[in-house]
């Protein structure tokens, strides 16, 4: 019997070429003939570096036996291979091995690109990149969702300098080549570097975030992938930004490629309100957004839009074509437009002076009135329903939503009393409504504000009178005068990573690449 033989050759097997070889020979045999051999190959394996290409082959065998024991006996081993040379090639097998459906035997492989990760980081990761970069699908996308998972709990001495420079200039090269998922992915394995933690590393993130957003091109607002990696890209430069680092190349690209197209935006989510996530975007960018070339004119953009979602007031009721109902109050739309004018109108306070007419300034400061006292209404009956009200009062469906439009109410307020300064003045902060509130910013934002406005959420628009269908993507506010409805909860389109389509520069097909084993 062969198990027999090994047991007998097992205390001369380091003098005797041929014994190992039997040893080798034995992923042929029976059950436990391979599961000897899974143990006795690697144990021996440095003893014969003539047979170093046999011995790894042999131990590849058992990695896809039919067996399941036997493959995570072979798997386990795997790591004792990896020394010098070979360790790369072990890397690069592991990680094909990934595409394992058996949750167990993933775990397995996992756990020895770990331990070879902590011998030669450098080293296995070459064995990651080259299969992220050449290899199947299914081996690609595990791959990526090793490094985003596993590199953050890696120790600092495994993660030097070094190290992490190689995975910036290998991710570099994936980018080139990439779908929504994986580009998120990537972005956030990059963004946990500790050299990517400088303002020159989060500025390097930043242009590699602009050369995907395809900034120098026009936007075409009805193609749905344009819009969408718009979207995926501005959402993943969001965190980098800061008063170092600057979004004004993406700000810039919003007033004038998206602004004027915001109407005709093709939604990639069917559920999503495109324009509001868009206005949203441009909010948020707004407060880091640096020295402007063409300011005026993006600033007159902005201007313009604004006076879209502002209303004049109605005719007077009494005359024979007085209005049938009252004008529709968009509170979220202006709250994002509204918070950008004033974050931008900073650079260039003479604006609504000097750079509009006398009589758009009138026409702008009568909607602004209009717009002011009908949020004092809804502030005060907001206030009066919210009185009194705390824990789990305020965690109501309805509540919820009432604390939602407060905040928002309160900051358009905030933003409109500080436009109807003489000068304007730019001088307010607030904190939007679906953004944590900060406790230095509470106190400025109202008088009376309950304990519950600290909840971010969003909004979409209301008329007055009407109520709009129930609807998931954002939270939905009815002013008093109406009923309060629908749901609230965080649409996960932010989330999700998808440049819908496949991968490439135009997220085309990355196409064929080979099947089977190879390694």
């Amino acid at each position: 019997m062969k198990c027999h033989l090994f047991w007998s050759i097992f205390k001369i097997v380091f003098q005797h070429k041929d014994a190992y070889q039997v040893i080798l020979d034995g992923v042929k045999g029976g059950p436990k003939e391979k599961r000897l051999a899974a143990q006795f190959i690697p144990k021996f394996f440095s003893s014969f570096p003539e047979l170093a290409d046999a011995a790894i082959n042999a131990q590849l065998d058992l990695c896809e036996d039919e067996d399941v024991s036997i493959r995570r006996q072979a798997i386990k081993e795997l790591p004792r291979f990896a020394a010098g040379e070979n360790l790369p090639r072990v890397a690069d097998i592991l990680t094909q091995l990934l595409q394992t459906d058996d949750s167990a035997e993933f775990n397995q492989v996992s756990t020895a690109l770990i331990s070879i990760f902590k011998i030669d980081a450098k080293g296995t990761l070459g064995g990651l990149f080259s299969q992220i970069l050449q290899g199947e699908d299914i081996v690609r996308e595990r791959a990526i969702k090793f490094l985003s998972t596993k590199l953050k709990t890696m120790p600092d001495d495994t993660m030097t300098k070094e190290v992490e420079d190689y995975i910036f200039i290998e991710t570099k090269k994936v980018l080139e080549d990439v779908t929504g998922e994986e580009f998120v992915l990537l972005v956030r394995i990059l963004s946990g570097l500790k050299i990517m933690q400088t303002v020159s590393g989060r500025q390097q993130l930043v242009e590699l975030v602009v050369e995907q957003a395809f900034l120098e091109q026009v936007l075409n607002p009805t193609d749905a992938d344009s819009v969408d990696r718009l979207l995926q890209c501005t959402r993943q430069a969001l965190p980098l930004f800061s008063k170092n680092v600057h979004s004004t190349r993406f700000v810039t690209y919003f007033c004038e490629f998206v602004l004027p197209s915001l109407s005709l935006l093709t939604s990639p989510v069917a559920e999503l309100d495109i324009q509001l996530e868009v206005l949203k975007l441009l909010a948020e960018m707004s407060p880091y957004c640096g020295d402007m070339d063409k300011l005026e004119v993006n600033l007159n953009m902005l201007f313009e839009k604004l006076l879209e979602f502002m209303p004049l007031p109605p005719e007077e009721e009494n005359g024979e074509n007085a209005a049938n109902e009252e004008p529709k109050l968009q509170f979220s739309y202006v709250e994002c437009l509204l918070f950008s004018f004033h974050q931008l109108g900073k650079k260039l306070p003479d604006f609504l002076i000097d750079k509009i007419s006398a009589e758009k300034l009138k026409d702008f400061k009568i909607r602004l009135q209009y717009f002011a006292r009908g949020l004092q209404v809804y502030i005060r009956q907001l206030r009066v329903a919210l009185q009194g009200k705390t824990g789990d009062a305020l965690k109501t469906e309805e509540n919820k939503i009432k604390v939602v439009a407060l905040k928002i109410t309160n900051n358009i307020n905030v933003l409109i009393k500080d436009l109807f300064h003489n000068p304007p003045s730019y001088k307010s902060t607030v904190t939007l409504s679906w953004k944590p509130v900060q406790k230095t910013e509470a106190a400025s934002i109202g008088q009376k504000r309950q304990s519950g406005e600290d909840i971010g959420a969003t909004a979409t628009t209301k008329k007055l009178p009407t109520n709009l269908p129930r609807r998931n993507a954002r939270q939905i506010y009815n002013p008093p005068s109406g009923k309060y409805s629908a749901s609230i909860g965080n649409f996960p389109y932010e989330q999700q990573g998808g440049f819908r389509g496949g991968r490439g520069r135009g997220f085309g097909g990355r196409g064929n690449r080979s099947r089977g084993r190879i390694y």
